[in-house]
């Protein structure tokens, strides 16, 4: 008995156009995590960047083992008093009181390699401190009631560590053009503006070495928060004002 070859014969030509022209398939995982990559190195780069802070010297704001956010949109010149900022210190500040921890050894170097594609910057010369005087501003420790004063106006600070004084270091300052005055909130376990005295600049920052303002802790989740403003700080008006 002969045998119709016609379905056969459709459905092979069907199998051979499907053949001709193979399904599409989605970009590779490769693809995927190399775009993932390149849009975090943008953020970083342009937006936002975190930051592991191993010592105590902005205790009890930010404390010993805190991974902070830092905004890159806020530049130095936009900083304003009682901010918390973080900064280069590779031309002012020594190596003592560094915010990141040094990368030593091979494993050491790899995971800094690792985790500075994450914002997570290991073993560079940066530090977090809180801005107390801007420039013109003329910033005088301590007065007759033991307060610092910024442009004459005394200060209360609540967010000292407590049982600190504001500090125990005299010093009266105007801070220069283009620079800010910046301390510790753990004035007794600072290496701030006040350790620098004698050093180009006379402690203070340059405005075009500010990363960024540091806007939040993110880890641990036990410390997750925003950092506030002092309005203490924040209302002095400037010195030119005065």
């Amino acid at each position: 008995m002969a045998v119709s070859a016609t379905a056969d014969d459709h459905g092979t030509d069907r199998g051979a156009q499907q053949s001709d022209h193979p399904r599409r398939q989605g970009p590779s995982w490769i693809v995927l995590v190399g775009v993932a990559l390149l849009v975090m190195l943008v953020v970083r780069g342009f937006l936002v960047q975190s930051f592991f802070v191993p010592s105590g010297s902005m205790e009890p704001t930010i404390e010993p083992g805190d991974r902070i956010l830092v905004s890159k949109l806020v530049s130095g010149d936009e900083v304003q008093r009682g901010d918390v900022v973080v900064f280069d210190g590779t031309t002012t500040f020594a190596a003592a009181d560094r915010t990141p921890h040094q990368a030593d050894g091979l494993i050491g170097r790899t995971l800094a390699g690792a985790a500075s594609l994450v914002g997570v910057d290991l073993g560079e010369q940066d530090f977090v401190k809180r801005v107390i005087g801007l420039p013109g501003d003329r910033v005088v420790c301590c007065g007759t009631d033991g307060r610092l004063t910024v442009n004459g106006v005394p200060v209360q600070e609540d967010y000292l560590f407590p049982g600190d004084v504001p500090s125990e270091l005299t010093f009266d300052v105007v801070v220069p053009e283009g620079r800010l005055w910046v301390m510790g909130d753990h004035r007794s376990d600072s290496a701030d503006s006040r350790a620098h005295l004698g050093d180009p600049g006379g402690g203070t920052v340059r405005t075009k070495d500010v990363v960024g303002r540091a806007t939040a802790t993110f880890w641990p989740l036990n410390r997750i928060g925003g950092f506030d403003r002092p309005s203490s700080l924040a209302t002095i008006p400037s010195a030119g004002s005065r």
